[in-house]
């Protein structure tokens, strides 16, 4: 039945709209285009109808929620410069890009009662006896865990065996009737000794961590010569044996090896589609230096990232320099990108983020020590500055140079400006001939392959997407291929498919697994569903600042991405993930900032 309802025409519910064109909002073709209300009631009434009238008892508290509540307000025309001058104070607060209230709920707190780990890892008795709060009993617990979402489980049948065994959430798959866990042979032997993801914090290196036993060799070398003498210019290495061109001639850190140029599952989405080179979530040096299992884990790199960098975020040279070394010796990476482009609160008033900008003097000791004990390329991501009206990206720029940098990229917005307005591709040009010979990477508002183009005609080395891959993240397909491609709803369910797989694997198909994997999910729907279908635009490409007008999609799927609407993310997310919890609750980090 859901089937026939996706492939429904929206026609039967599209109410005539008059449309006003506005500024700002895309342009779609009129005869997809309707009103709030008729865009809501369609999409209501079609979910009732597959999914069956739902009893009052039955409904959770989000889908009680009137429809507006949690969808942005449509954007205001702009004021007259005095009316503007007027509201600017009060509204400056308003339009924050965070919802910092939101509420935070751990997946572990989705289930009242979990399968002990002795009984799902056959270790024998568990070591916590009769105080363990958990399950031992395997027919009480399948009595109490929720159903099944599917039949078939995605890691039994891509390895051949699934670790999470009773306690995953498709386990009828490769469970006995005497509850026991199935394998298939040829499989398991095939992924037997290969690793799929890389850079996990092993638990005697967390332990060391923790007691402040590891030593950083190298560091203290470049510390020491800061305290030493600031002024003083590197020591001669001493060599021993015979002399060779590496004595003679100081070899650049941009020649160790050059660089030519969000979440692990969605690296993985990216690379399929195209994506020459993924960098890793920011990660705080402080926290990586304390053994943080949360903070280690964005730093993991999945087998098919070829080419992979980790981004790393701090303020002072020392910890900056150790985490460095630490990345060096107990990772796999090909490059380390310092984040000077931050612009939130929390980093840049510790003067980290875009604060380092500002302070030069440690900014060039970070880049110089962080250098001097990594064997891969520092990479630096900035903004133009701080300030809107003050720009010093190109003052720093020349100092890199001589810093050591391998790369730069810039981002064309200062930190006062976040999303509000347009990046600022001439300043990047005119930045990316200072920087010459070292590459410079732009970045801002490409949403389609003809911004792409326009980018490269800057003369830079080459562009990073970040907003513009979670929109559409075949946008390295259409960049290669120079097209506007028109994925239909049905392959864009494919492409949301293989996330919610990929996440199963990285982060768990028992409960926890699968409702972290549906917040990741939801979070990227937050901003894929502004995403405007090419056949349906009156004017091609779309623009990334371009909110899109309520329209009906050309079928009931179609229409259903196109909500902004939280309670129809979750009903996406339903369709992969099954029923959410009773208790769940969810509100995106990020309101529409982008559009006002």
């Amino acid at each position: 039945v859901f089937e026939q309802v996706m492939e429904a025409s929206a026609e039967d519910a599209t109410e005539t709209a008059t449309h006003v064109a506005v500024k700002g909002e895309a342009a779609i073709k009129q005869e997809f285009l309707t009103t709030k209300d008729a865009f809501h009631g369609f999409l209501d009434s079609e979910w009732q109808g597959s999914k069956g009238e739902k009893s009052a008892e039955n409904e959770t508290p989000q889908e009680k929620k009137d429809p507006s509540v949690d969808e942005p307000d449509c954007k205001k025309s702009k004021l007259d410069p005095e009316d503007a001058k007027k509201t600017e104070k009060q509204d400056k607060k308003r339009f924050r890009g965070q919802n910092k209230s939101r509420p935070h709920i751990k997946p572990t707190t989705y289930e009242e009662k979990r399968l002990c780990l002795s009984v799902i890892q056959k270790n024998g008795e568990c070591k916590f006896g009769d105080k363990c709060i958990f399950y031992h009993d395997v027919a009480e617990y399948l009595a109490n865990k929720p159903a099944d979402i599917g039949e078939r489980c995605y890691l039994y049948d891509s390895f051949g065996k699934c670790e999470y065994g009773l306690a995953c959430r498709f386990a009828k798959a490769h469970t006995t009737a005497d509850f026991k866990t199935m394998e298939k042979a040829e499989l398991v032997e095939a992924y037997e000794g290969r690793t799929l993801v890389k850079n996990s914090l092993s638990k005697d290196l967390q332990y060391r961590l923790r007691k402040r036993s590891v030593t950083f060799k190298k560091s203290e070398e470049y510390l020491k010569t800061l305290s030493d003498n600031k002024d003083k210019k590197e020591q001669q290495v001493k060599t021993v044996g015979p002399l060779t061109d590496a004595d003679v001639i100081k070899l650049r850190p941009c020649e160790k090896k050059k660089v030519n140029c969000g979440n692990l599952p969605f690296r993985r989405v990216c690379k399929r589609f195209g994506a020459d080179i993924t960098c890793g979530e920011m990660a705080m040096c402080t926290n990586l230096l304390q053994g943080h299992q949360s903070e280690w884990a964005l730093l993991k790199r999945h087998e098919s990232e070829d080419l992979f960098g980790v981004q790393v975020e701090g303020c002072f040279p020392d910890t900056m320099t150790r985490c460095a070394e630490l990345i060096n010796n107990y990772t796999d990476v090909d490059f380390v990108d310092i984040n000077s482009g931050c612009p939130i609160d929390l980093v840049y008033k510790k003067g980290g983020g875009c604060g380092l900008m500002t302070r030069t003097r440690k900014f060039e000791q970070i880049i110089k020590g962080m250098n001097y004990v990594l064997d891969v390329p520092v990479t630096v991501k900035i903004r133009t500055g701080v300030q809107e009206k003050s720009n010093i990206a190109h003052k720093l720029i020349g100092e890199m140079k001589n810093w050591g940098v391998s790369m730069v990229t810039l981002h064309g917005r200062s930190r006062e400006q976040r999303y509000t307005k347009s990046a600022d591709w001439d300043y990047i040009s005119a930045c990316a001939k200072l920087a010459d010979p070292v590459p410079l990477f732009g970045n801002g508002d490409i949403l389609s392959y003809e911004d792409a183009v326009k980018a490269k005609e800057t003369g830079v080395s080459g562009i990073m997407i970040a907003r513009g891959a979670l929109i559409k993240p075949w946008i390295f397909t259409e960049i290669k291929e120079s097209r506007h491609w028109d994925v239909s709803s049905s392959e864009r369910l494919d492409i949301l498919r293989d996330f919610t797989n990929f996440g199963l694997e990285h982060w768990g198909s028992d409960t926890r697994g699968v409702e972290k994997t549906r917040n990741f999910l939801l979070e990227w729907l937050s901003f894929m569903c502004r995403y405007i279908p090419v056949g349906l635009l009156e004017r091609v490409p779309q623009k990334i600042n371009e909110r899109p007008p309520y329209y009906m999609g050309r079928n009931y799927l179609e229409s259903l991405m196109a909500s902004q609407n939280v309670d129809d993310w979750i009903r996406i997310s339903e369709m992969l993930l099954g029923p959410v919890p009773k208790n769940f609750n969810f509100l995106p980090k990020h309101k529409a900032n982008s559009y006002k």
